[in-house]
């Protein structure tokens, strides 16, 4: 494939980050002659922010790379399916469900998570309530493998997520089970228990699956080497 036919990457940001998050991944892929798009996320519900990212896809007119990070998953899942655009999906410590299956219900499928109790909530205007991650917890919750003045600016700068987000199931068909799927994912992630990433990496019939040993739900940021292989591995419709 030349550098002229390679699609270019959309990559979704997940709740409590935000567009940046995905900077050293860009970086390492325009490196490798691969353009690269970050989407900023509404994080409202799951149906919205899918449109949202539909309508960034149909705007480039060109074949696409769909990466979505945590709760973004269920976003591209549900974006991609039926959109011809969206050659392969990455799916970065990422949910990817199946029919109905929310980011609430999946993160409790196997022990682990302790993303509840690092969680402060409060009302917002247009109903519901949104959950941010509590600056004193941030640090050890999602980035621990980051030094602490960057997990620090993270907290800062985080994008809250809706209680509605969390809990909307899928709607329609899964995009995993028409499109190629990569995924990679970190092995001391807290927010997703490791065998809930393995177990839907497999369900989804992966092309290919890195598990970096000591990474965080923050992978992005700490091993962008590692996602950005792993996304350039979808791009070139490698299997590993």
């Amino acid at each position: 494939m030349s550098i002229t036919d390679r699609p270019v990457v959309v990559l979704v940001h997940g709740a409590f980050a935000e567009s940046a998050s995905w900077n050293r991944v860009i970086r390492l892929l325009e490196g490798r002659g691969v353009h690269a798009v970050a989407v900023a996320n509404p994080l409202r519900g799951l149906a919205d922010d899918a449109a949202y990212v539909r309508d960034v896809v149909d705007g480039l007119a060109r074949p696409v790379v769909l990466v979505g990070h945590s709760y973004a998953g269920l976003v591209v899942t549900q974006a991609a399916a039926g959109l011809p655009a969206v050659q392969s999906l990455v799916y970065v410590a990422a949910f990817a469900p199946e029919t109905d299956e929310s980011a609430l219900q999946l993160s409790g499928r196997f022990p682990g998570s302790t993303l509840a109790d690092a969680l402060t909530g409060y009302p917002v205007a247009s109903g519901g309530i949104e959950f941010r991650i509590a600056e004193d917890r941030f640090h050890h919750q999602f980035c621990a493998d980051l030094y602490a003045d960057e997990a620090a600016l993270m907290a800062a700068t985080q994008r809250p997520v809706t209680e509605r987000a969390l809990t909307d199931g899928l709607t329609g068909e899964p995009g995993w089970r028409t499109i190629p799927s990569w995924f990679v994912f970190g092995g001391t992630d807290l927010n997703i228990p490791v065998e809930t990433l393995r177990f839907m990496a497999e369900r989804a019939s992966s092309r290919g699956t890195r598990e970096v040993t000591d990474a965080s739900h923050a992978i992005a940021a700490s091993r962008p080497d590692a996602v950005a292989a792993t996304i350039l591995d979808a791009v070139e419709g490698k299997q590993g």
